[in-house]
């Protein structure tokens, strides 16, 4: 079987990435982070990229933003193409102009994304004349209005106040306004809803979808949340030691899953929708390190059919095969071989 090609036609995706590699040279070793990730994603719709804390997800999303470029340790390879722009090979000048007004992201932690020494109000200001020459006023109105859409009460009086001054979720509300202050065509959120309770994260990731609808954006979701990407995701890429070892949409991937690390993360995931039978299936050991990663399937140490009737996941890479229309795994196990295993073993305690 080929390489799956992984969503939309090159010629048509708003967001290509293609062989991304993000490596941090550090006294230790190299670090990689990121090692040959591929992805499509196309306007209006929303993936997915879930996996363990260490997997890469998040130095993904600042990789496509070019938050990497300038800092010395770090060393991006392969293309991240943007509506017809490669951003990789592009000046941080041109990619800064792209950054708030075409790509924008919501920050795991508002608290310490947001200056503390100024304004809430302030900072969203500012995001928006950075990329419209109008007067301070006019940008006051836009962030008063962008307020007001995401939520905030008293938003002509609250826009004053500072983020010590916001409680956690109404942090993540203005992070969201000053993310959509220029209504960008793609939005990043990383781990939007982590430390928040869970009737502030259904509402906002109510939020989150509402707005895509109304602008249209192709949207990014990472998170170690498989809830928050059955809540929201059309696709789903689950990555594991800097790489994607299955990539499908979030109907496939959940009813069926061929990686057994995606096994376990849904083995591990609580069930509000039937019984409860079994206890939670925690996944055996510990995530590589990305200084040193294992010989071969990097996920062999903690997998219990690595190296079974003589697949060779100790001393070879699989590669992301496509095993239906628009689902790949990157996994040694025969097809045939994976759906029984997880016919006979996981899917009667999930």
């Amino acid at each position: 079987m080929s390489q799956v090609a992984i969503n939309a036609d090159t010629s048509t995706a708003f967001l290509d990435v293609r062989d991304l590699t993000v490596h941090f040279k550090t006294d230790d070793g190299l670090v990689r982070a990121v090692d040959g990730l591929s992805f499509k994603l196309e306007r209006g719709r929303t993936l997915g990229i879930v996996g363990e804390s260490g997997s890469g997800k998040s130095v993904t999303s600042l990789a496509v933003l070019g938050l990497h470029q300038g800092r010395g340790s770090a060393k991006v390879g392969g293309q991240i193409w943007l509506d017809g722009q490669e951003l990789v090979s592009s000046s941080r000048e041109e990619v800064r102009r792209l950054r708030g007004q075409k790509m924008s992201m919501i920050f795991q932690d508002p608290l310490s994304a947001m200056h503390p020494f100024y304004s809430v109000g302030a900072q969203i200001v500012e995001a928006y004349r950075v990329h419209h020459d109008v007067p301070k006023h006019v940008a006051r109105g836009r962030a008063i209005e962008m307020l007001d859409r995401v939520g905030i009460p008293q938003p002509d009086r609250r826009i004053d106040d500072y983020p010590h001054q916001f409680s956690g979720g109404m942090r993540q509300r203005a992070m969201i306004a000053m993310s959509l202050i220029c209504n960008p065509d793609l939005l990043i959120a990383d781990e939007p809803t982590t430390a928040l309770d869970v009737t502030v994260q259904a509402q906002i990731l109510d939020l989150i979808r509402d707005l895509q609808t109304e602008f249209g954006s192709a949207v990014i979701i990472i998170t170690h949340d498989l809830g928050v990407v059955a809540e929201l995701a059309d696709d789903i890429l689950v990555m594991y030691g800097g790489k994607a070892v299955e990539y499908g949409s979030a109907h496939t991937v959940f009813r069926n899953p061929e990686h057994p690390y995606t096994w376990g993360l849904l083995g591990s995931m609580p069930r509000l929708d039937r019984e409860v039978r079994d206890r939670l299936q925690p996944i055996k050991g510990t995530p590589p390190s990305l200084i040193n990663l294992p010989s071969g399937c990097s996920f062999h140490p903690r997998c219990a059919y690595a190296g079974t009737g003589g697949i060779p996941c100790r001393t070879e890479v699989p590669e992301l095969i496509g095993v239906l229309q628009g689902h790949g795994v990157a996994c040694h196990m025969p097809p045939e071989k994976r759906r029984n295993a997880f016919t006979e073993d996981i899917a009667p305690h999930l």
